[in-house]
């Protein structure tokens, strides 16, 4: 008989364990990722009263793919679009709350002795707040449809993204911190990331979208899974080949299918297989922790939580005021983001596996985290006390000025100038056909070339490359060129006023110089020529570029192809009815919103006319939308029936919409307590003389009205039933079969 390897007995331990305490924190309103740390601690060689895990590195090996399918996970709830729509306050805010952070746990860090790399990622660790944790705190206390919360998790976000980047930088930074190379590295690293980042999402945006509605007739559930997880792993095999870590791969891949339609499919076949492998690497992260380490750091980790505590509340509170918020929501922001979690666990398991960080560090942070997140809800609650006791030391001149912050600035920043609307958008489109010319003329020099020169002579082969090279790219350097020099932008400022012609001359002069700096290179490269000859070549070839309609023509088509995949899920959405409406963002400006609400299976509402709820007058809310399966029903009249499952859009202030959400969770139908005695009987019975229903017809006899009961059918003799008609008039010895519950099944039998 054949024993089951290590691997399997480890993972059914660890699966046993985790399911049992993770059962019991979801009963208990807390965090799961606070149970697997717990299941990991229990299955750890650090708890003698229970079984350990035998093979830690198998383990060490499905944690480490489950960081891969996280961060995947990670990047399909990304969006590039929705990161420009945010505009600069969450920016603003993240970026202040990042760096303040940064700078105090480095601080913390040194003051203990700590080493240097030991500091710098305890103070990346400090620096990211947990998505999860705060996502459930909000929906535990009711929160979520609240206009403060969606700033929070806009912050959340990006720090999110940040923190990937933060990696790579730290991982660069780790590579040579003996030296005093580091920090010519790591800028050289945040160059490479903006490199790589930019193309293999305008590649990806070109290439992914095309093959999966290429193939959209073939792929269902099962084919399709397993495309979006084959992706993933060779996107992060690409990042590692190039310098970067797993995750950072598959975390652009994430943030590339989520531009598709098929990504909210993707999302839902691809959540158990990461709900599997990040309990495994959370249950992972719980078997580090050591309660020796954690009796000897106990200081360390009270100042390190109070650390998080106040410098969260207090930096975090800056941010958002910094941002353009009033005092009160920027507070309730700031106290909202006091913790650290999933991140800062992979940050630390980063640390350990490049070897630059103490054991101590993550059992400490792991401690931490559990402390902060148990704390949270209080912190939560504690930001209106805070807020009430500094309105009244502060002056009141001040108080006002805080609380007028917000709206001035929403005013300067929708009045944009033309002159930074326009020079964004030829930065942007520069360094995006820039980063794709020196793609495509790095892969024919290195690849392409050394293969045609075995096959043709020397400059044989140095010329059809350099030809095929040029067509390749021109497309990309006559939209560097030209693109936006027509725009509306361009027009109004070369009209309004003539000072501002030189400044755009300038513009295009510069770009021209990029264009002709890619021709130089590439002519230079293969042809060695004198640089007046190639200055000149460079110089005729781009006149022509210019002139040329059919590289126009290409360059609007591939533009117009980048759009179109770009947009697909956005024009899905909208022909689905599940996008926002476009007229939300003014109801901010007089303290409304729109939330969504799904109404529950067992909800009181079910079945009754919104003219019959009065939601406007019980709750001040009101019911935009309505969005039941792939139908919407905008503006749905008083006869409008609610449904289970329907999810209502309602339009209201915070306390409002929060209102509303507890009535719609709270009143629900009650369990019959006789759900047993509703079980539905057939049974035949026969009209006697002294039967009250002869003479009348099946209207007429009561028999569903009165007595709650169905007729099926009557035996005349034939095989099967005969249907009923309704007109048809009941006579004595007539056998009707009967549909109803037992109780008044009973009651019509001894009528007949």
């Amino acid at each position: 008989m054949s024993e089951l390897p290590n691997l399997v007995k480890d993972l059914a331990l660890i699966l046993m364990v985790a399911g049992a305490v993770t059962l019991l924190f979801k009963k208990l309103k807390q965090p799961l990722v606070l149970g697997y740390i717990v299941a990991g601690f229990l299955v750890s060689p650090h708890m003698p009263y229970t079984m350990s895990v035998v093979d830690k590195a198998d383990i060490q090996t499905w944690a480490d793919i489950g960081v891969i399918f996280l961060l995947f996970s990670l990047g399909l709830d990304f969006s590039f679009k929705k990161i420009l729509k945010m505009g600069m306050a969450p920016v603003i805010a993240a970026l202040t709350i990042i760096f303040s952070m940064m700078i105090l746990g480095m601080f913390v860090g040194r003051a203990f002795g700590w080493s240097r790399m030991d500091c710098i990622f305890l103070g990346g660790m400090l620096a990211m707040s947990s998505t999860t944790i705060i996502y459930k705190a909000f929906d535990d206390m009711g929160l979520r449809q609240q206009h403060f919360a969606g700033l929070v998790m806009s912050v959340l976000i990006l720090e999110d993204v940040l923190a990937i980047v933060m990696m790579v930088m730290l991982s660069a930074l780790a590579g040579d911190t003996a030296s005093d190379g580091g920090q010519m590295l790591m800028l050289e690293s945040v160059f490479k990331i903006g490199f790589f980042l930019i193309l293999w999402f305008v590649v990806g945006i070109f290439v992914i979208p095309l093959f999966l509605r290429s193939t959209r007739k073939l792929m269902n559930d099962e084919t399709m899974v397993i495309v979006a997880l084959g992706l993933c792993c060779a996107m992060a095999w690409i990042s590692t080949t190039v310098g970067f870590s797993s995750a950072f791969g598959a975390f652009v891949m994430g943030s590339i299918l989520a531009e598709t339609i098929e990504a909210d499919k993707i999302i839902r076949l691809v959540e158990p297989v990461k709900n599997l492998f990040g309990a495994v690497f959370f249950v992972s992260v719980g078997m580090l922790v050591d309660p020796e380490i954690l009796v000897d750091y106990a200081l360390p980790i009270v100042v390190i939580v109070m650390t998080i505590l106040f410098g969260q509340s207090i930096f975090g509170s800056l941010g958002y005021l910094f941002s353009g918020q009033t005092l009160k929501t920027s507070m309730r922001c700031g106290f909202s983001m006091a913790q650290i979690g999933e991140f800062a666990f992979i940050i630390a398991s980063l640390g350990l596996s490049l070897g630059v960080i103490g054991d101590f560090l993550y059992p400490v942070v792991v401690a931490v985290s559990v402390i902060t997140t148990f704390l949270t809800p209080y912190m939560m609650q504690a930001a209106d006390p805070a807020y009430a006791y500094l309105e009244r030391k502060l002056p009141r001149k001040w108080v006002r000025r805080l609380s007028h912050l917000g709206s001035t600035t929403e005013g300067t920043q929708q009045e944009q100038s033309l002159w930074r609307v326009y020079l964004r958008k030829i930065t942007v489109n520069t360094v995006i056909y820039s980063i794709l010319t020196a793609a495509v003329t790095t892969l024919m020099l290195t690849v392409f070339l050394p293969f045609i020169r075995k096959i043709l002579p020397h400059w044989w082969a140095n010329g059809v490359c350099g030809v095929l090279l040029l067509a390749l790219i021109a497309p990309f350097l006559r939209s560097i060129i030209v693109k936006n020099n027509h725009s509306e932008e361009f027009k109004a400022l070369w009209t309004e006023r003539r000072i501002n012609r030189l400044p755009l001359i300038f513009t295009v002069l510069v770009r021209v110089v990029i264009a002709a700096a890619f021709l130089f290179y590439i002519c230079n490269y293969l042809a060695r020529f004198q640089n007046a000859v190639v200055i000149t070549l460079a110089l005729v070839m781009l006149t022509l570029m210019v002139l040329s309609r059919s590289l126009k023509h290409r360059s609007i088509r591939l533009e117009r192809l980048f759009v179109q995949n770009l947009r697909s899920r956005d024009i899905a959405a909208q022909v689905n009815g599940s996008r926002r409406p476009l007229f939300e963002g003014h109801l901010l400006d007089r303290d409304l919103h729109i939330s969504d609400f799904e109404v529950p299976d067992d909800s009181a509402f079910c079945g009754q006319t919104l003219r019959d709820l009065q939601l406007r007058n019980r709750y001040g809310v009101h019911v935009s939308s309505i969005l039941r399966g792939r139908q919407r029903i905008n503006i749905p009249g008083g006869s409008t029936v609610i449904f289970p499952g329907d999810r209502i859009q309602a339009i209201g202030d915070d306390e409002q919409l929060h209102a509303f959400g507890d009535g719609l969770r709270h009143e629900l139908v009650p369990e019959d307590p006789e759900i047993e005695k509703r079980e539905m009987k057939l049974r035949q019975i026969i009209l006697r003389e002294s039967s009250p229903f002869i003479g009348k017809s099946l209207r007429e006899s009561g028999i569903r009205d009165q007595y709650n009961c169905m007729v099926v059918g009557v035996e005349e003799g034939q095989k099967n039933l005969t249907l009923i008609n309704p007109k048809r008039k009941f006579e004595q010895g007539d056998i009707l079969w009967i549909v109803g519950e037992q109780q008044a099944v009973d009651k019509l039998t001894n009528l007949t």
